[in-house]
């Protein structure tokens, strides 16, 4: 049998790919990367990066009302979308070269070009095999549009960062995070916004508590939300607008439709099924605890085995899985109190249970603490938006089990109580805390109260 040309050869360059290859490459294992799109995968080219540099921008607008109350006057004069969209592809640029020098200062080698499976050994890149004694398959995923007529004329989350003019009427479909983020942005930058979502209330798996108050504040801010509305079908006009069918019988016609509906796992081309690889019906690949698929030399992380779909969970799968391989690390990953955030206005962050995983875990033996109040920033601005807190607590641990907020900077908040709560941290703990004033994240400590 030929000799290996790689210890480890790794498909996707991506976070989680990146990540494992330079770990692995630092203890000396010799290592490759393929990738056949552009380096630093969804996150850095058409995810959190770019989305959060146009949550900045969409943020501005509303800053001038703001700064009256405070005696600051001005206006604003102008949004150049051309000039914001292609500062933010230079921006990309710029962190696809850092992730390019990250790999080669490690000595990873990198191979441009699609990657297939050929056995539980070898990858073929173009016209050439490469032997390795491990795979790491970390692909990611990608956006999926409905299967309706005319989905073809809307765009997905891919497609939004590149667009040659900005909309003034959007529409945008789902009710997630992806959608609501993309739904901000689009009233912040000035669109006409409806965000469509075929469920009773959005951003589903979130805080009941969080969902409705998060929803109220946005719609405050401009976005018009549409529940239990889908559309069935999108037609061009001769004048270009984007007329939608929806499925309550209306017609709304817009500039931009963009499809926020879930993202598959990539893994077209892999040729995963005539190497044994299994997959589970969503197309997610199926490991175990420590990302090995069903063929012994060939590992998955990330997007693709349907963890969830997080950067900072791909980075630490990444450690977790070269500590195993190379350190002797036999501690599975743990997905416990993982903080996220939404980019919204106002921001959600959380960490732990929601209210309702906490009723199905715990029952009764629960104490929960809330507070809504008008930031003060805003007494004197004159805006509306309000801000939530919550402490769910288990009352015969004292343990605090989940923290949820809704308010500006709520993921810079967020990192900390993370951490906390990562911790142990009781309830007594953050009473006994002293707050930093006067901040909103001070209510985290100063809630006494049980909701009654």
């Amino acid at each position: 049998m030929a000799a290996f040309d790689f210890e480890l050869l790794v498909i996707g360059a991506g976070s989680g790919g990146v990540r494992a290859s330079r770990m692995a490459a630092a203890r000396g294992v010799k290592t490759a990367v393929v990738e056949n799109r552009y380096l630093g995968g969804t996150c850095v080219n058409v995810g959190c990066v770019p989305k959060k540099l146009f949550v900045y921008a969409s943020e501005y607008s509303e800053k001038f009302e703001e700064a009256a109350g405070f005696g600051v006057h001005g206006q604003l004069n102008a949004f150049e979308w051309p000039e914001l969209r292609d500062n933010k592809s230079n921006e990309i640029k710029r962190l696809n070269g850092i992730y390019n020098n990250l790999l080669e200062n490690s000595g990873v080698a990198l191979l441009h070009g699609s990657a297939t499976l050929v056995d539980a050994h070898t990858v073929r890149v173009g016209d050439t095999e490469y032997r390795a004694e491990k795979i790491l398959i970390a692909t990611g995923g990608w956006p999926s549009k409905p299967d309706i007529p005319g989905a073809e004329h809307g765009i997905t989350s891919n497609e939004v960062f590149y667009l040659e003019e900005f909309p003034q009427r959007a529409v945008v479909i789902g009710g997630g995070y992806i959608a609501v983020e993309f739904a901000g942005i689009f009233n912040g930058l000035g669109a006409d916004t409806h965000l469509l979502y075929r469920g009773e209330q959005i951003l589903r798996g979130f805080d009941g508590d969080v969902r409705d108050f998060a929803a109220e504040q946005i719609i405050n801010k401009g976005v018009s939300i549409h529940t239990h509305t889908d559309v069935k079908r999108i037609d061009k006009l001769e004048d270009g607008t984007l007329r939608c069918q929806l499925t309550n019988g209306d017609m709304m016609d817009a500039d931009c439709v963009l499809f926020a509906t879930g993202r598959t796992p990539m893994t077209d081309g892999l040729n995963l099924d005539t190497v044994g690889v299994e997959t589970r019906s969503d197309g997610t690949i199926s490991v175990d605890h420590f990302f090995r698929t069903s063929v012994p030399s060939i590992y998955a992380l990330g997007d693709v085995i349907g963890t969830p779909q997080l950067t900072p969970v791909a980075l630490a799968q990444a450690m977790k899985l070269v500590a195993h391989w190379y350190a002797g690390d036999q501690e599975p990953m743990s997905y416990d109190n993982i903080p996220t955030a939404v980019f919204c206005q106002p921001n959600i962050a959380t960490v732990g249970l929601t209210e309702e995983e906490a009723v199905e875990r715990y029952g009764d033996d629960l104490t929960v603490f809330e507070s809504s109040f008008r930031p003060m920033k805003h007494t004197i601005s004159g805006m509306p938006e309000r801000s939530l807190m919550k402490l769910i607590v288990q009352t015969s641990t004292d343990l605090v089990v989940g923290a949820h907020m809704v308010g500006e900077d709520a993921g810079e908040i967020m990192q900390g109580l993370a951490v906390a709560v990562k911790a142990g941290a009781t309830k007594a703990v953050f009473d006994s805390t002293i707050g930093i004033h006067p901040t909103a994240a001070e209510e985290f400590v100063t809630m006494r109260s049980p909701r009654s």
